[in-house]
């Protein structure tokens, strides 16, 4: 442990793309195998010692494990760093053209694996580290609802740096939108434009990015190709079949395109802010987690039919097996559904990364930031794990795949075949914001 006043950071990464051909997770495609390798995916992590504190970040190339797989991950970490699981936080970047880890124990395996190598690697280069937050303007995502302009536009930077010279040793960015421009019709592993992004800023910068997702439940990529034109001319059943090799290369084309814009827009607002940032010892530095339960009603037989007729019909989703778990929670008198969230906070000085495992919609972090007082009050999603939407009150009203039609897919791995009820998203804001203040 580190006995001194300042604090330490050490740094560690790790090449987690898979070497044979997996299931990948994120869209409906009617071979959900992988055919190929687009660009390698990331695990990174810093681990902090200040006092007697001990805190380690992960990030990981991933649409996100679930909650069961990321604690399995986490206690492995912390019982390298001889730590509780609370102070582990693994935040996950949510490409949907990774492996499906649920589905893939081999490769669930390999990622611990190289994960702990990297947390071992970070605590043989942890030295002397100063600290600042800046917030740059995130310009790379937009809400998915036509109807409303929620964006959290915040670009969160924290600058990590050597006292000597103050010369970045790692930026940790926190950005809000989806990351699938690589789409449906996508079937080569990729970490979407995260990976285009660090390599870009690296090459500015000179020193390590690590990136994280915000609330993005209802955020997509601002540069998102659409595949409308394609599937006007020739129809779904011929997209099904796969598209053609005109079309392909005119989609990589598109897509690195779009990955290209994002990663410009991120670079551009990460140059504009940073020379402003003033690197600060470390004053402050906590890791700790706060559990709350949630309910989800179970919808009524009729309501689930309306549900599954809704969803095939606008969205294409067979909802028969979800119906089948209805039918069967109905039968046994089971009207509600439980879970425990975990909350983890990670606080470092002035601003706080919060996390939970849900696709959170981005007014709940905006409501949380203006609740608090500070924008350097994050709250993400994707954090210890994915496990389904958490809509606002005001998103039920409007229904749609990010309310309803999705747990039709998901049900299995969330364990509730509804999302969290409709005051859920107002209860998690007031705990949030209390229990920072605390």
């Amino acid at each position: 442990m580190n006995t001194y006043e300042t604090a330490r950071m050490g740094y560690g990464e790790a090449d987690i793309t898979p070497d044979t051909v997996v299931e990948l997770v994120g869209f409906f495609r009617p071979d959900n195998h992988s055919k190929g390798i687009r660009d390698p995916l990331k695990l990174q992590t810093m681990v902090w010692e200040y006092g007697e504190e001990t805190a380690c970040l992960i990030t990981l190339d991933s649409l996100g494990f679930t909650v069961h797989l990321a604690n399995a991950l986490r206690g492995l970490i912390a019982d390298l760093l001889h730590t509780g699981t609370d102070h582990v936080m693994t935040a996950f970047s949510h490409t949907h053209s990774a492996p499906n880890a649920a589905e893939e124990p081999e490769y669930f395996d390999f990622v611990c694996r190289r994960a702990q190598s990297a947390v071992k690697d970070a605590l043989s280069s942890l030295s002397p580290a100063l600290a600042s937050w800046g917030i740059g303007k995130n310009t790379v995502g937009l809400n998915r609802r036509t109807d409303s302009t929620d964006f959290d536009n915040r670009l969160g930077i924290l600058s990590v740096t050597a006292p000597e010279n103050e010369s970045h040793r790692v930026l940790l960015l926190r950005v809000t939108a989806h990351a699938n421009i690589l789409s449906s019709d996508n079937y080569l592993i990729s970490a979407d434009y995260f990976g285009i992004t660090r390599e870009q800023l690296e090459a500015r910068f000179g020193c390590k990015i690590m990136m994280m997702q915000g609330a993005s439940g209802d955020v997509r990529p601002r540069f998102h190709q659409e595949n409308t034109e394609y599937l006007e001319i020739h129809g779904f059943e011929a997209a099904a079949k796969g598209f053609s090799e005109e079309y392909q290369k005119i989609y990589r084309l598109q897509s690195q395109k779009a990955l290209e814009q994002t990663a410009e827009a991120i670079c551009q607002a990460v140059s504009a802010v940073l020379p402003t940032m003033e690197a600060e010892p470390v004053t402050h530095l906590t890791m700790k987690s706060v559990f709350s339960h949630f309910t989800a009603d179970v919808p009524s037989l009729a309501q689930a039919e309306r549900i599954a007729d809704e969803a095939l019909m606008e969205a294409g989703i067979d909802g028969t097996d979800w119906l089948r778990e209805v039918k069967r929670l109905n039968g046994e008198g089971i009207s509600q559904q439980f879970s425990e969230v975990e909350i983890q906070y990670f606080s470092l000085n002035d601003g706080c990364l919060c996390g939970i495992a849900n696709e959170a919609m981005c007014r709940i972090s905006i409501d949380a930031m203006e609740a608090a007082g500070t924008p350097l009050l994050f709250l993400n999603g994707y954090t210890n794990g994915c496990n389904s939407y958490l809509p606002t009150a005001g998103e039920y009203e409007k229904g749609g795949y990010e309310v309803l039609w999705s747990n039709l897919v998901y049900f299995p791995y969330h364990g509730r075949v509804m999302p969290f009820n409709r005051d859920t998203a107002g209860q998690l804001v007031e705990e949030v914001v209390q229990n920072w203040k605390d």
